[in-house]
């Protein structure tokens, strides 16, 4: 997880309540920024979990991190005997990773010790890191082997920046671009509606109809990128000319992301 985080973001936040662990990526849709919210049940990942917020009521962290530093210090725990992450205060607040080393030939163990500089963010900026919330989809669709999409995007990218994405209710998905000498489409059909889909959607409208966005390339090929393994659940969102949202399941993780539409 945070080896993805680290690939679509230079600094996240991490939120800590008594039950999940969020990673959060908030820069302003309306400014033309990516969201991304990742959440974390911490009884699937920590056989002990303690944490005491800012008070009862709000029984909450927040901390800002370089998201590359946590994932090189994970990094070191992939074969460790135990792993502790602490919140401590080193001349400065850190949140301190140590991961015991088992060593093979002595049969002994040995601790690594990384000590992330952190910020924590005051209560009143906390509004501004919530789970973001999506108007209701004209088109919601599985989406492809991310692989492939990925493939196919990358080469796109050699002949443009932007990328109409569109899709319909007839599990059509189509990937676009047009400049002034090339017009190339990618078709993906077959690739079904969550049930709840078909149902929302406003009678008088018909499956067929394509509802489109269109995006920058990059933070495109930036998501499909970071994916370490294809999702156990992949649905892509669309609301008409305004923004994407790819909704992934990973098992244990779940992972939102946002592209706001081109102006």
């Amino acid at each position: 997880v945070s080896n993805m985080i680290a690939k679509l973001a230079k600094t996240c936040t991490l939120r800590f309540t008594p039950d999940k662990l969020n990673f959060i990526l908030s820069d302003k849709l309306a400014s033309g920024g990516v969201s991304l919210w990742c959440e974390l049940e911490q009884e699937d990942f920590f056989s002990e979990f303690q944490m005491e917020g800012v008070s009862a009521e709000h029984n909450e962290i927040y901390l800002e991190l370089t998201s590359e530093n946590l994932a090189r210090a994970l990094k070191t725990a992939q074969n460790a005997r135990a792993l502790k992450i602490k919140l401590t205060n080193k001349h400065f607040p850190c949140l301190t990773v140590s991961v015991e080393l088992q060593l093979t030939v002595s049969n002994s163990s040995r601790i690594v010790t990384h000590d992330i500089p952190i910020k924590v963010i005051p209560r009143r900026l906390w509004k501004d890191l919530q789970e973001p919330s999506l108007p209701d989809a004209d088109v919601s669709i599985y989406l492809p082997v991310l692989k492939t999409m990925k493939s196919v995007v990358e080469k796109m990218k050699n002949i443009s920046n932007h990328l109409v994405i569109e899709a319909n209710l007839n599990g059509e998905l189509n990937l676009k671009i047009e400049t002034e000498l090339v017009c190339v489409t990618t078709h993906f059909k077959d690739l079904g509606n969550p049930p709840l889909a078909s149902a929302n959607t406003c009678q008088d409208s018909r499956p067929e109809e394509m509802a489109k966005v269109h995006i920058d390339i990059r933070k495109l090929l930036q998501f499909l990128a970071g994916q370490q393994v294809n999702p156990t659940k992949a649905l892509c969102n669309i609301v008409n000319n305004r923004i994407l949202h790819f909704d992934l399941l990973h098992e244990d993780v779940s992972l939102q992301y946002f592209i706001p539409a081109l102006s």
